[in-house]
C-alpha cells in the first residue's frame, strides 16, 4: 500500500472548537515548522464567520503573512462562491468548497440546503480557476449526520455525479463524526472512486469512536490518494452534536510511514503538538504522542523526555 499525502488540518478543523484564536505568528510559525518537516499539504484556515468560529478569525491575515510558494500548498474551507472570490484576492489558490451532503446538517453548518450549496458550485469553480486554482469538492456527514443519522451512499454518489460539481479537481469524503468503520469507509471511497469521474480522492476522519487509524487505512486501500489529520488529534465541527477530535497526524504518520517520515520527524512533531495542545489547555488525543513519551528507550521511535 503506497502511503498517501497527509493534509495537516490542525489550523482548520483542529482549532474550531477550542475557542482561542492564536495570533498570527504563531499561526505562521505552525505553518513554517510543519512545512520544513516535510508535511505535504496544511489546510490552514476557514472563511466561516469569524462570529460563529472565533479561531479563524485571522485567516485573511495568515494569508497576507505567507509566501506564495508557501501558500501553494495550503487550503482554505470555503462555503460559497463569494468565500472563494474574497480568499483568491487575498492569495489563496487552494479552496476546500464544503457542503454536507444532509440538508439538516447543511442548515445548521452553512445555513442553507444542500441542493443551494450545489447549484453554487459552478459559480465557485468559475472563480478558482479565474486565479489558476484547485478547488476540493468537499462533502460533510458523507456517513452519518448528527440530526438524521445514517447517510445513504446512493446520495453521495449523486452529489459527485452531479454535472454542477464536476468541475472539482478533488473530492472529500468526511466523516464528520467518527461514527463509520472500516467496511463502510473502504466500499464508499471505491464507489466513488469507480463511479463517479475521475478525480483525486480525500478521507477526512474523526477519532471520536477510536476508528480514525483503521478508517484511515480502509480509505487508502480502497484508493484514497490523500488523509486528513490534526495534530494531537485536535479539533471536531462546532455545528455537530458528538463530534470530537479528527484523527491524530502522528497517528496517520506512524501507521503510514511516508518516506519524510522518520524518528526525528516524529520528534519535532511531538515537540510541536505539546506546545500547541499545552497552550491551548487541550488534551492529547494521539496515542503515538503518548508511546513517543513512553520508557521503551530500545524503540528507535521513542523520543527522550523533555527538558524539565
Amino acid at each position: 500500500m503506497t502511503a498517501p499525502v497527509l493534509r495537516d488540518v490542525t489550523l482548520r478543523d483542529g482549532l474550531q472548537l477550542t475557542g482561542k484564536l492564536l495570533p498570527v505568528q504563531r499561526k505562521v510559525d505552525i505553518v513554517r515548522r510543519l512545512l520544513a518537516l516535510g508535511v505535504p499539504a496544511l489546510e490552514i484556515g476557514s472563511m466561516a464567520r469569524p462570529d460563529l468560529v472565533a479561531p479563524m478569525a485571522n485567516t485573511m491575515e495568515l494569508v497576507a503573512a505567507l509566501t506564495p510558494e508557501e501558500l501553494s500548498r495550503c487550503w482554505v474551507w470555503v462555503a460559497t462562491p463569494r468565500h472563494v472570490e474574497k480568499a483568491a484576492a487575498a492569495g489563496v489558490r487552494n479552496f476546500q468548497y464544503c457542503f454536507s451532503v444532509s440538508d439538516a446538517h447543511n442548515r445548521a453548518n452553512i445555513g442553507r440546503d444542500t441542493e443551494a450549496s450545489v447549484a453554487a458550485m459552478p459559480d465557485a469553480v468559475r472563480l478558482a480557476r479565474e486565479v489558476d486554482g484547485s478547488i476540493q469538492l468537499c462533502l460533510a456527514t458523507a456517513f452519518t449526520c448528527p440530526f438524521d443519522g445514517p447517510v445513504d451512499p446512493d446520495r453521495v454518489l449523486a452529489i459527485a455525479r452531479d454535472p454542477r460539481t464536476e468541475g472539482a479537481d478533488d473530492i472529500v469524503l468526511a466523516d464528520t463524526l467518527g461514527q463509520a468503520h472500516p467496511g463502510e469507509v473502504a466500499a464508499l471511497v471505491a464507489a466513488v472512486r469507480d463511479r463517479t469521474p475521475a478525480r483525486r480522492v480525500v478521507f477526512h476522519g474523526h477519532d471520536t469512536w477510536g476508528m480514525g487509524v483503521a478508517n484511515t487505512l480502509a480509505a487508502v486501500a480502497a484508493g484514497a490518494d490523500m488523509v486528513d489529520g490534526a495534530l494531537g488529534g485536535l479539533g471536531g465541527c462546532p455545528f455537530a452534536p458528538g463530534a470530537s477530535g479528527n484523527t491524530a497526524s502522528e497517528d496517520i504518520l506512524f501507521a503510514t510511514r511516508p518516506a519524510w517520515f522518520t524518528p526525528a520527524t516524529l520528534a519535532a512533531l511531538v515537540d510541536l503538538s505539546e506546545e500547541l495542545l499545552a497552550e491551548l489547555g487541550e488534551p492529547n488525543r494521539s496515542r503515538t504522542l503518548e508511546g513517543a513519551r513512553s520508557k521503551a528507550s530500545a524503540f528507535a521511535w521513542v523520543v527522550s523526555q523533555p527538558q524539565a
